[in-house]
């Protein structure tokens, strides 16, 4: 497994580029249905919400493929769910080109929701040109049937 991300005094992950994800490197972007939308021509595609971080330090969710990979999981299986019906993927080089940071930031079991080892997140994603350069970028994970990506 890689080695721990930088924490604040509270033990929250901190924004860091983690030195064990290379530019090279997959991460997945999960997608639900709440983040498919239909546009004015009657398309559904994929939402800008995708595209934008949440949670205390805005980070936007991933799952970096190589440590799916070398823990020996079908990285296909393991990112689709009832609720995530469908993932994108970047590399984490086109990310840090975005003057984006790519970082691991594990979540362990809590309140018997399971963990996720292989999270990350993408942080610094804060303008609308950014958001648009992700949409433009993202191809299919695992596709969702009548959905465009961009």
């Amino acid at each position: 497994m890689p080695t721990p991300p930088p924490r604040d005094a509270a033990g929250a992950v901190t924004p860091h580029d983690h030195t064990d994800i290379d530019d090279a490197d997959v991460v997945i972007r999960r997608i639900s249905e709440l983040q498919v939308s239909r546009d004015k021509d009657g398309k559904r595609r994929i939402s800008s919400l995708a595209y934008q971080g949440s949670g205390s330090n805005g980070g936007m969710s991933v799952d970096v493929l190589p440590f799916v990979v070398a823990d020996g999981r079908d990285p296909r299986e393991w990112v689709t769910t009832p609720r995530w019906i469908g993932s994108v993927k970047f590399s984490a080089g086109f990310l840090r080109g975005l003057s984006l940071k790519v970082g691991y930031n594990p979540i362990p079991e809590v309140d018997g929701l399971p963990a996720n080892p292989y999270h990350g997140e993408v942080w610094g994603i804060s303008s609308k040109g950014q958001k648009n350069a992700l949409k433009r970028a993202a191809e299919w994970f695992v596709e969702i049937d009548g959905v465009e990506v961009g």
